[in-house]
């Protein structure tokens, strides 16, 4: 029975641990990352605010001339009930308010896209627009809606309203006595001192938003940390899914096993001789002396299968000598396959030498 399962948080145990780097990057592509609204909000305050001033002359000077044509088109009052004459000044209006506009509209949304990747990256992905049933679940919602994260949200809310009105309150303040010359200035005038005066106040809400938002980043990667937060169990789930099942790989390994074990028994055949301990090692040397290479080790085994080796040799005529000290050295240093090493050249020349010379008598 799986008895971890009714441990704190279900499914696993207690989520303690940090989540794995497969785990982080799955929550990527389903749009989970850790990034702070509150960020945007700041820069492009600050930015977008910062621009208008910077704007203001050539948006005031556009608009001057879209209030002149609408008045000139006024005074032609006849022209109205022409349907060109009114398709024509409604796409006259709607292209001078995307000229007047689009300063801001294009900085406003190259901020956007600066802020998010500077944050999390560059990785897009429409999962989060994907519609979730599970969100339609009434009972979920409303846990939702009375969950801690809710209630911090609330709590975040309130502050940042309190802050915009602190602030706009202490500006307004400072401005109190010149807010009574409005009526004696000219239009002008006053149309350039209100704006001055909200880009003002935007460039400063926009700075105490940065304290704000470097708060709430911080606590975004806390509590992106925390939900993806793993158990044992859920990491031990994760290294069978990524690794492979060890019964799998297991029989695998076995598979692999029985099928070099069939390619010894292949070569033994064609080997020169076997070397035995005599029961317990039994190492196959095949040389090939059109090669300039040293004699190789094609198979070995002990115990039984060592005696699965001397079978097929005798069945096969290949030559098998005793020698208790060669078979354990060629059976603890040499992997089939290979080469002998030279510090047994010696030991295994004589051996070679010794069944050529017993196949020449023959």
């Amino acid at each position: 029975m799986r008895l971890d399962f009714f441990a704190d948080g279900g499914g696993g145990g207690e989520k303690t641990e940090k989540a794995t780097p497969k785990k982080k990057e799955q929550a990527r592509k389903e749009g989970q990352v850790a990034k702070s609204q509150e960020i945007g909000t700041a820069i492009s305050s600050i930015v977008v605010f910062f621009s208008m001033g910077l704007f203001a002359p050539f948006m005031f000077a556009e608009s001057t001339n879209v209030f002149l044509t609408v008045f000139d088109l006024m005074l032609n009052l006849e022209n109205i009930s022409d349907m060109h004459f009114a398709l024509d000044f409604v796409v006259y209006m709607f292209t001078q308010t995307l000229i007047i506009s689009m300063p801001i509209f294009a900085i406003a949304f190259f901020l956007g896209f600066v802020v998010n990747f500077v944050q999390v990256g560059w990785h897009p992905t429409a999962k989060p627009l994907m519609p979730k049933f599970s969100k339609l679940n009434p009972i979920s919602g409303f846990k939702k809606i009375f969950s801690m994260n809710s209630i911090l949200e609330l709590f975040k809310s309130l502050f940042k309203f309190g802050i915009i009105t602190l602030v706009i309150y202490n500006e307004l303040i400072m401005e109190f006595n010149n807010m009574f010359m409005f009526v004696n200035m000219p239009l002008i005038t006053s149309l350039q001192y209100a704006g001055q005066l909200v880009i003002r106040l935007g460039i400063v809400v926009g700075v105490w938003f940065i304290f704000i938002a470097a708060v709430d980043f911080a606590y975004q990667k806390y509590k992106h940390g925390k939900d993806l937060r793993m158990s044992k169990q859920d990491i031990k789930d994760e290294f069978k899914q990524s690794d492979g099942n060890p019964q799998i790989k297991g029989k695998i390994k076995q598979k692999m096993r029985e099928a070099s074990m069939r390619r010894m028994m292949q070569d033994i055949p064609h080997a020169d001789v076997v070397i035995t301990n005599p029961t317990h090692f039994a190492v196959v040397i095949k040389y090939d002396r059109a090669s300039t290479g040293a004699p190789k080790v094609v198979a070995k085994g002990a115990d039984h299968l060592a005696k699965r080796i001397k079978d097929v040799a005798k069945e096969n005529n290949i030559s098998i000598i005793e020698n208790k000290q060669l078979a354990r050295a060629l059976y603890a240093t040499v992997d089939v396959g290979k080469e002998i090493p030279p510090e047994l050249y010696k030991a295994v020349a004589e051996t070679l030498a010794f069944v050529y010379k017993l196949k020449n008598k023959v």
